[in-house]
């Protein structure tokens, strides 16, 4: 799916959310347990058209599939499937996967997600540098989703860091504006790899303050934002302060979603959740002139 193929898409269903598919058995609802030879899966197909109405993607975290082995992964290959044959498609399939290896190792990471599993994009790791994520980037009409600044309570750990060089040499009376935090680097180096047609980066809801700032840094490229519902992160905020004339930002819920209730009407609570989301978004794409 290309950019201007995203807009559109985002502008068709006025929406820009992003539902994320965590299955996670120990929140599922409990009837699940014992009643289907593959719970991971019902479980996704129910949100799923309980959910596309009101979605432009899917992101499926492969943590809650991996942890289940080789069932797991069978369970991720029919959600896959089930998105991109469904009838309220085409959505926007992103595999959570965080990836980032380098050499031949990442060339088969490429060829897993977009060829196996032809899915549209990729959560990478660019720890490693330019060569754990070009080869994600051959592929045309693929994109490679970069880890910039994360919504997790760690985020700061690493990815605020500044270099101690600048302040070194203020204390020798030497002034210097290179003073730029280590999330800021990343994606300045990362937007030379590839280009908006190919690259998003994450950005989370719970850096609010920043996202105004990150948005003049990287004009054009899309946000996938996480953060927003359970975590705290305001919709309206976010939208504010990120949006571009493409839209540009995918704003990921999962739990608010996904466990709105833990009912054998859980499905209908979930697609109830997302069409709220959706209206609110509407709105928000009505106040930056992006629909009529």
């Amino acid at each position: 799916m290309t950019r201007q193929e995203l807009f559109e898409l985002i502008r068709s269903k006025r929406s820009f959310l992003c539902v994320g598919l965590d299955p996670d058995p120990g929140r599922m609802p409990a009837f699940f347990k014992g009643s289907s030879n593959d719970p991971l899966f019902e479980f996704n197909r129910r949100i799923i058209d309980a959910t596309i109405d009101s979605a432009v993607a899917f992101k499926p975290n492969l943590a809650f599939f991996e942890s289940h082995g080789s069932r797991g992964w069978v369970s991720l290959e029919k959600t896959i499937d089930y998105l991109k044959n469904h009838p309220g498609g085409p959505v926007f399939i992103i595999a959570d996967a965080k990836r980032g290896d380098i050499g031949n190792s990442a060339t088969h990471y490429a060829r897993a997600f977009f060829e196996a599993l032809d899915v549209d994009a990729v959560t990478l790791s660019p720890y490693m540098g330019h060569d754990s994520i070009q080869p994600f980037l051959l592929y045309k009409g693929k994109w490679a989703v970069i880890l910039a600044l994360t919504s997790n309570p760690g985020a700061m750990d690493f990815q605020a860091l500044q270099p101690q060089l600048p302040q070194l040499l203020e204390k020798f009376g030497i002034k210097t504006s290179y003073w730029k935090k280590l999330f800021e680097m990343v994606m300045e180096e990362a937007m030379k790899w590839g280009t908006a047609d190919n690259t998003m980066f994450v950005v989370g809801a719970t850096q609010t303050e920043l996202l105004s700032f990150i948005r003049e840094t990287v004009p054009d490229h899309f946000f996938l934002i996480p953060g927003v519902g359970a975590q705290g992160g305001s919709l309206a905020e976010v939208s504010r302060q990120a949006m571009n004339k493409h839209c540009g930002i995918l704003v990921n819920l999962s739990r608010s979603i996904l466990f709105a209730s833990q009912g054998k009407d859980f499905d209908l609570a979930a697609g109830k959740a997302a069409e709220g989301v959706r209206r609110e978004m509407e709105g928000l794409l009505r106040e930056r002139k992006l629909i009529g």
